[in-house]
């Protein structure tokens, strides 16, 4: 297991995201034995002036001054934020060289902020981590970390990740030591890329779902005063949705109460908010609020459509769901996930089938069901998974040094 190691996790998502990425999960569990910096995805120009107004970029506003370090202090010892200096906006320019070059610019900006970390703390040797951020590809190999490592939580899907992703992918792939992916599919892809490839699938904080068990913990104010039962979703309401199914699973259970609670795309509001009167959309709960929101649910659903990157994904919310206690139903979009659930959870293959089991949740559940359903979530915890990460960042440290 890695202990009193540093470590650097340059993310694809934002620390105070109201939804908690893996990538933070991953920072806050090292941190435990060692001393983790989260690179906070990197703002540019663009997103400054966009958002300079926001609570959120109020706080960072200093940090992002070439004369600052960037550190932001956290509640967790051990665990820095790290802020980047505002980098230039340049998605839009195509694919080539003069896309590579001008990377590189802003890639170099990134390398300093770190490299004035590493004086700072007079730090010798560190590990560097990707976590998912395609946009970036070269930070690892130009640090020369002790340990390069990629962290592959997800397929290339959105347009604008697509637009340079592949290809930064693949330079990801080629400078890695190992590679470490959160599903089976996305493991077996990338294995075929890279030598050291393993298979660490995505958990949950079983202790912080539990406490929807405990009697003294309140049903949120936002689920109060809804019809029951109530059938809820806790998360992003975006492309992985299957909307025509949904629709059709409402209409059938006109008597119950869909809730949805979570921050919603634009684009995709447009699909959900058009189908029944029987949802009821709630945006933006803090994760530490989630223990509330899902005493409130009946049900707990995963409907998400089965298309060609479907199997790719293991979702967070379904071990959440489990150690919540709550019967869950999902669609049939991953089958690699039914050995994970241990027969707790139906996967649905149809409008119908994803109703029925709705209906047999409401009327059949027991003791029993839900002792099944705490088990399975103990046995996918974080505290597990992230053991099992630890232990082989230190194995390949191991092996490439001695």
């Amino acid at each position: 297991m890695l202990k009193n190691a540093f470590v650097f996790i340059l993310s694809n998502a934002k620390y105070d995201a109201p939804i908690e990425s893996t990538g933070f999960t991953v920072a806050k569990h090292l941190s435990k034995d060692n001393t983790v910096f989260y690179i906070e995805y990197p703002a540019t120009i663009k997103d400054y002036y966009q958002l300079k107004t926001s609570p959120e970029f109020k706080k960072k506003k200093d940090l992002f001054s070439k004369s600052s370090d960037g550190l932001l202090a956290t509640e967790t010892p051990n665990l820095h934020i790290l802020i980047t200096p505002l980098l230039l906006s340049i998605n839009f320019i195509p694919e080539g060289a003069f896309y590579r070059k001008i990377l590189s610019y802003n890639e170099n900006v990134i390398v300093k902020r770190i490299q004035k970390i590493i004086k700072k703390f007079k730090i010798q040797d560190f590990i560097f981590i990707n976590s998912f951020n395609i946009h970036y590809p070269n930070i690892g190999k130009l640090l020369n970390a002790k340990l390069n490592v990629y962290h592959c939580v997800d397929p290339i899907i959105e347009d604008y990740d697509a637009k340079h992703g592949h290809t930064s992918e693949e330079i990801i792939l080629k400078d890695s030591d190992l590679v470490i992916c959160t599903s089976k599919e996305l493991y077996r892809n990338k294995s075929e890329q890279h030598p050291y490839t393993y298979f660490i699938p995505n958990a949950a904080d079983f202790e912080h779902s539990k406490k929807a068990v405990l009697e003294n913990t309140a049903i949120h104010p936002k689920i109060l005063g809804i019809k029951k039962p109530i059938i809820g979703y806790f998360g992003n309401i975006e492309r992985r949705i299957d909307y025509r199914m949904l629709a059709k699973a409402m209409k059938m259970n006109l008597d119950k109460s869909f809730v949805f609670v979570g921050p919603i795309e634009a684009e995709y509001l447009k699909k959900i908010k058009k189908e029944t009167p029987n949802l009821y959309l709630i945006e933006q709960v803090p994760y530490k609020e989630m223990p509330g929101v899902l005493k409130g649910f009946d049900v707990a659903i995963i409907p998400f459509k089965k298309d060609e990157v479907s199997h790719t994904i293991f979702p967070l919310k379904l071990f959440e769901y489990l150690g919540s206690g709550k019967p869950v139903v999902s669609t049939d979009f991953n089958i690699d996930l039914e050995e994970f659930t241990q027969g707790a959870v139906p996967f649905c293959k149809t409008a119908e089938e994803f109703s029925n089991a709705i209906n047999n949740a409401l009327t059949n559940d027991n003791d029993e069901k839900r002792k099944l359903r705490l088990k399975a979530a103990k046995d996918n915890t974080w505290d597990k998974r992230l053991h099992e990460f630890s232990c082989i960042l230190q194995k390949h440290l191991d092996n490439k040094y001695n």
